[in-house]
């Protein structure tokens, strides 16, 4: 029971068993408040879905941008996404219509994959002093040989060899300080491996874990498109509408000529038909009146 006080009462442990409750401390917090954060985007997307993100768009985007916990990655990660534009086109009853761009962009897609942003960096240890974190280890095991001379050097300087039995004394507190030395040793190191396999279990299971499911959550959200494979897409639309037009311009003659020969034939000709049935139905008109007054000579010489 001595001995255990004495240990437990030797600044060099006592420094080091604080220093490593207090790390212990400082990092489930760390982690557990960043579980928190990621849940609660993750939660958030999981009310969407890739069909109704383009009417949703702005509820998400506001969303996204008023949480200081995600919205530099938010505001980066927008700038690469492409929306499913769409033409107007007036129809021959000055209807409007829409017409995609393109026919394979039919929500909202990004050039760059989801992770590229929201990630580890990002999401994780941007958030916390990750490197007191990974350096907490490296201070433990540092303090075992550091505090271990220092008892040594500091037991070897009580030694008094006055006499025999101050010699046996001062050898008998120089054991002492010296089992106190190896296990300053002994628990720095020990505490250094317990922090180390804490550390990796906490970030997994309190971080990582959550952030695969956001990651994953937005991944399904927004399709990844390279930028190339878009451009091509918009290529080949405007091909296609460059032939169609191009088909138009050249059967616009004959469907002029077309159009033009079936209007003199369905509207002019029947009117001049009229016009000339109208003339003979007048002359033989006139010529009866003329012939039973006995003066047809005169018109009869004008028609």
């Amino acid at each position: 029971m001595h001995i255990l006080v004495e240990i437990f009462t030797n600044i060099p442990i006592v420094i080091v068993m604080l220093f490593f409750v207090g790390s212990m401390i400082y990092c489930f917090k760390t982690y557990t408040k960043i579980t928190k954060n990621l849940n609660f985007i993750f939660g958030f997307l999981s009310n969407f879905n890739k069909n109704d993100l383009n009417f949703r768009f702005k509820e998400i985007d506001e969303w996204m941008s008023s949480n200081p916990y995600v919205m530099t990655c938010w505001s980066d990660f927008k700038n690469t996404l492409v929306f499913s534009e769409s033409i107007a086109l007036k129809s021959q009853n000055n209807d409007l219509t829409y017409k995609d761009v393109s026919t394979t962009v039919q929500n909202i897609q990004t050039t760059v994959d989801p992770s590229y942003f929201f990630n580890e960096d990002s999401l994780v240890t941007s958030k916390f002093n990750n490197k007191f974190l990974q350096s907490v280890s490296t201070i433990l095991t540092g303090c075992g040989p550091l505090f271990t001379f220092l008892n040594i050097a500091i037991a070897f300087g009580k030694i008094d060899l006055t006499s025999q039995e101050a010699t046996i004394n001062s050898m008998s507190g120089l054991m002492a300080s010296m089992q106190i030395a190896a296990l300053v040793s002994v628990i720095a190191v020990g505490s250094s491996l317990i922090f180390i396999i804490f550390e990796r279990i906490a970030f997994n299971f309190l971080c990582k874990i959550p952030l695969e499911r956001v990651e994953i959550t937005l991944s399904k959200l927004f399709d990844n498109i390279s930028s190339e494979k878009f451009l091509l897409e918009l290529l080949k639309e405007t091909k296609l509408q460059n032939n169609s037009i191009s088909n138009l311009i050249t059967a616009m003659p004959n469907n002029v000529k077309t159009a033009f020969n079936s209007g003199i034939t369905t509207n002019l000709v029947p009117y001049l038909e009229n016009l000339i049935f109208g003339l003979n139905q007048l002359n033989k008109n006139i010529k009866e009146n003329f012939k039973n007054r006995g003066n047809s000579d005169d018109v009869d010489s004008l028609f």
